[in-house]
């Protein structure tokens, strides 16, 4: 792993404080700011940045506070170049302003100096339980703990976080910024439940309301990889892009050993899909010494990957095959992987293979659904919501939002749903307490 750590370091390490304020100031404070436009949960960026190249870094943590809670992940996993930064007018002359870097930088400096935070409400306006802790769990926590409610976190895994915890790898999200963010979360007074998966252990929809909360909201994400029905698709050696990345960011923990991460140096590694969970896991098994070669059946036009991670990939020695699939898996005779039969532009090929990880997408696990009655679902398991309440789903009082509802996202785009459900949460509860204060009136 020495050659991991010095050849692969983290992406976009931090600005220094004259970088920051120096980048800072080259904004052109436009009167129509394009770079807020693009930004799908509206952050003030003019305002945080004209903040910043002032030097008042805490400021700019405050006008970033009232739109965003996790500032510290979105400047280093957003796709900026197809959002905010992507937006910057700057950008017509090849050198948009760094957007995620300075949000970044000016909310790992609210972490280390540990500054004063802002005056929160009592926790008075009602009780929410949120299921699931991944960014759009988090942000429902967040957002309605700053408005005076006790929210508390239903988690199933041992730490919190989610995608953010066990699907970003290292280099990309550091687990310490994770750890970080989440801790801030904390801080605004929301409870957190660990190992304590909802469907199971006793714990369901029904026990948490019989516990008093008046509303729940379900953030549990798209927990299950979608299948290939490929032909020897069974074989040993082949898995799950999830699981290579979840095991690997165990390895790095040093909650497991070197020998259970799947991806052995030599192996000749297959990656069929092309976003950004095929990137990941492509670029984690070449720091693993593997080599890499991503499957897909469209062209590079047509990837879902942002196109700073392919560029990344590229540069790391990562081969595509575009217009390709995978027809056939061939058995070893023992069970295991040998090769690979693929269909591509010059006809069919063979290729020896001795991992294959499919990244062909996910879809929600039903054991929140199937466990409580008057929950809709599409025909694919996701969760059906209504407007008004917006986010509500067909049983009253429970919200659902993120992946599980709009299918998989990005990180930003599940808390711009999830900010949007938070509100009608807020609604809802408003209105459930009114009506009882009048009946108890009368």
């Amino acid at each position: 792993m020495e050659k991991e750590r010095n050849i692969f370091p983290i992406v976009n390490e931090a600005l220094t404080m004259r970088e920051a304020i120096d980048e800072a100031k080259r904004c052109l404070h436009c009167k129509v700011p394009q770079c807020r436009k693009g930004c799908p949960i509206g952050n003030n960026i003019p305002e945080f940045v004209r903040q910043l190249s002032k030097g008042n870094i805490g400021a700019a943590m405050h006008v970033i506070n009232e739109t965003s809670n996790l500032p510290a992940i979105c400047g280093r996993v957003c796709p900026h170049e197809k959002q905010c930064q992507g937006s910057c007018v700057l950008g017509k002359k090849g050198k948009p302003i760094q957007i995620g870097r300075l949000e970044s930088f000016i909310a790992d400096f609210d972490t280390q100096m540990n500054l004063i935070g802002e005056d929160l409400p009592q926790k008075t306006r009602g009780r929410v339980a949120v299921i699931g802790s991944g960014p759009a769990g988090l942000t429902v926590a967040g957002d309605l703990a700053r408005q005076g409610f006790s929210v508390t976190i239903f988690e199933g895994q041992e730490e919190l976080g989610g995608v953010l915890m066990y699907g970003i790898p290292e280099y990309r999200l550091p687990k310490a910024i994770v750890r970080a963010e989440i801790k801030k979360i904390e801080a605004l007074g929301v409870v957190f439940k660990p190992h304590c998966m909802v469907g199971r252990d006793n714990v369901t929809i029904d026990s948490i309301f019989a516990d008093g909360y008046d509303a729940i909201f379900i953030g549990t994400g798209t927990a299950l990889p979608q299948e290939l029905s490929t032909p020897g698709v069974k074989l040993g050696g082949i898995g799950q892009s999830i699981y290579l990345l979840h095991q690997f960011s165990a390895y790095k923990e040093g909650a497991i050993s070197r020998r259970h991460v799947p991806v052995n140096e030599g192996d000749r590694v297959g990656i069929i899909g092309c976003g950004n969970m095929a990137m990941d896991a492509a670029r984690t098994s070449i720091r693993l010494g593997a080599d890499v070669t991503v499957i897909y059946r469209k062209t590079k036009e047509e990837m879902p990957a942002i196109e700073s991670e392919y560029n990344a990939a590229v540069s790391e020695g990562v081969k595509f095959l575009w217009k390709t699939q995978a027809t056939e898996f061939i058995d070893n005779g023992k069970g295991y992987l040998k090769a690979t039969k693929l269909a591509g532009p010059d006809g069919e090929t063979t290729q020896e293979f001795d991992r294959i990880f499919l990244a062909v997408g996910s879809r929600p696990a039903n054991r929140i659904v199937s466990t409580t009655n008057g929950i809709d679902v599409d025909e694919k398991g996701y969760v059906l919501t209504n407007d008004y309440p917006y986010g509500m789903t067909t049983r009253r009082g429970v919200f659902a939002g993120g992946d599980v509802v709009h299918r998989p996202q990005t990180v930003v785009l599940a808390m711009k749903a999830a900010k949007e459900v938070a509100q009608g949460i807020a609604q809802y509860v408003d209105a459930v307490r009114l009506l009882r204060h009048i009946d108890l009136q009368n």
